[in-house]
């Protein structure tokens, strides 16, 4: 239900939805992980380590947290060292770390947290990442 004060629509607090990180967020869960995930190119449905996983050619670039570090309902995307610092910098709250993913590509994302768009542009980060890793080793088996 919608109101109009002046020219612009007032909306009913259950219904807006606010970007603010410092604000409500709509809930994403692991239905909109996977809707996300197999809309990407070569994107499929698999397991890693025994939990829901997606790979491109093979390669995880997210899944389920399987590790009992881990806080429940968190979601591991594959991603470089320094854009996963950013992250946890900007927004410990929705993005962390255990000591298990230290030393892995990765970083740990609270699905209560994270915001729809946040997610599209982390899986695609993790897809970008699995791909162009192909990519490199791809080019070193080329140039030998």
């Amino acid at each position: 239900m919608t109101n109009t004060v002046g020219r612009l629509p007032c909306y009913p607090p259950q219904e807006m939805t606010l970007t603010s990180t410092h604000t409500r967020t709509k809930q994403t869960g692991f239905d909109a992980v996977r809707e996300i995930a197999l809309g990407l190119p070569g994107a499929e449905e698999g397991t890693a380590y025994g939990s829901p996983a997606f790979k491109v050619d093979g390669r995880m670039f997210a899944c389920l947290a399987s590790h009992r570090s881990a806080e429940p309902n968190t979601l591991v995307v594959r991603m470089e060292f320094d854009e996963r610092d950013a992250l946890i910098a900007a927004e410990p709250k929705t993005y962390y770390l255990k000591d298990h993913y230290v030393d892995y590509p990765c970083v740990l994302v609270r699905l209560t947290r994270v915001r729809h768009d946040a997610l599209r542009d982390l899986l695609l980060m993790g897809w970008r990442f699995v791909s162009a890793v192909k990519s490199r080793t791809f080019a070193k088996r080329r140039r030998q």
